[in-house]
């Protein structure tokens, strides 16, 4: 059984822990739903497709800094502590969203707009790249044994809760505001909402205590945060990671801006945030559930029937998808399916193929490598292909990384869970 704080230091632990994917899924569907409103600002170009294409390109080169993120601030949370590592991780998601928010546009400061919005998301990538894995080894941490699942349904709770606020703000603003003054200025508002949000949760979790696994494992030793020691003791474990987070980053990478951008333009204003706030608010309500349901079948079989479901609605439902809303329902809420059954059970996956001493490293590394790639090239990829006519070659792309993660959780079941080394009671020196 994992030890945890006692009761009130607990819940506050596992809040503020969690809260952080809220506020990651609230700025990365924001800057998805309002990328059309905000393109031409930063992009000038009498083609609008030319100027999504430039603010998916920026979302593309902000990914491209998970890595370094996920090195950062994996090996910051296994040398200095979970802790710090989640109050750095906040700091850059806040800065960047009150950067976006309150850069001017491209007509009153030229070129130095989409330089902003650039430096904006590689900080908010670095963000991204070492606010889950840190966020994932405390929380897995604390967990009880027989819980973990369900603890790491709270992610996805939060993610789908992001989002929720997101579309639901949005639809509210683009009702009260009106088109005309939502592409002029009303689209800086969530991305100062986030920046205050971050800033709140910043306050909370410089209040957290540091996990008893970290103080009593970890933290004497010389070992811990070692790439050199991940990429060679560990690699076989590196390699299960990157394939088991396949399906999560090219799903996350693209479905919570792609389908809303492009949904955006084949529906009546307001049809496709609409579609987002009833898909995340149903899925909200199903996930301590599913949970619940991966503690007692195992996270496995989970995963495995989420992949292999996934694969078929939501090829299906990109490729026929239309401006109704019960299409765009379809299309959204096939891939927030997918995303919340993933998001519940690789917590406890990933954490539990690597020791303590560079769990979070472990962890960090090939999430944020995986991520980055696919996150990169997907949104891009998705506006090409869409404007090419070829949506299925997008689709086969995503769905090929969805089906790697199969067999990879079958791989990771069979896998032993890797042992600490003994310390001598200097608890400096190794004992091997």
């Amino acid at each position: 059984m994992s030890a945890h704080p006692p009761k009130k230091d607990h819940r506050r632990a596992v809040t503020a822990t969690v809260v952080g994917n809220f506020i990651e899924s609230f700025d990365w569907l924001g800057y998805g739903l309002f990328a059309p409103l905000f393109a031409a600002q930063f992009f000038p170009s009498d083609n609008p497709l030319t100027s999504l294409l430039g603010v998916f390109a920026v979302l593309g080169v902000g990914v491209l800094m998970r890595p370094l993120g996920g090195i950062l601030l994996g090996r910051y949370a296994d040398r200095r502590g979970r802790r710090p590592a989640l109050m750095l991780a906040i700091s850059l998601m806040a800065g960047g969203s009150l950067l976006i928010g309150l850069t001017p546009g491209h007509a009153h400061i030229g070129l130095f707009a989409p330089v902003l919005l650039l430096l904006a998301r590689m900080a908010q990538g670095i963000s991204h790249g070492g606010e889950w894995p840190a966020a994932t080894t405390y929380l897995m941490e604390v967990a009880p044994d027989h819980r973990k699942s369900t603890y790491g349904s709270l992610f996805s709770l939060t993610t789908c809760a992001g989002a929720f606020t997101a579309s639901l703000l949005g639809g509210i603003l683009t009702a009260a505001l009106g088109p005309a003054t939502m592409t002029e200025w009303g689209w800086r508002v969530p991305f100062l909402v986030g920046g205050l949000l971050g800033l709140v949760l910043l306050l909370l979790r410089s209040r957290l205590t540091e996990t008893e696994v970290f103080e009593r494992e970890v933290r004497t030793r010389r070992d811990r945060g070692s790439l050199r020691q991940v990429l060679s003791t560990h690699r076989r474990q590196v390699l299960l990671a990157v394939l088991l987070v396949a399906g999560s980053g090219a799903v996350g990478g693209t479905w919570p801006s792609v389908v809303p951008a492009l949904g955006g333009r084949l529906a009546p204003p307001g049809t496709m945030l609409w579609a987002v706030v009833t898909a995340t608010a149903l899925m909200m309500v199903l996930n301590v559930p599913i949970g619940l349901l991966a503690d007692k079948i195992g996270a496995t079989r989970l995963l495995v029937g989420a992949g292999v479901l996934f694969s078929v609605t939501g090829s299906v439902s990109y490729l026929t998808m239309t401006g109704t809303f019960t299409s765009l329902l379809f299309a959204y809420g096939s891939g927030v399916v997918y995303l919340v059954c993933v998001t519940t059970v690789l917590p406890k996956l990933l954490t539990e193929i690597f020791p303590p001493q560079n769990r979070a490293l472990g962890v960090g590394l090939p999430n944020a490598v995986t991520g980055a790639v696919l996150g990169a090239i997907g949104p891009a990829a998705a506006t090409y292909t869409a404007e090419h006519d070829a949506d299925g070659w997008f689709v086969a792309g995503v769905m090929a990384a969805v089906l790697l993660s199969i067999p990879a959780a079958l791989l990771a079941r069979r896998t032993p869970r890797p042992t600490t080394p003994a310390l001598d009671r200097s608890g400096l020196t190794l004992v091997r």
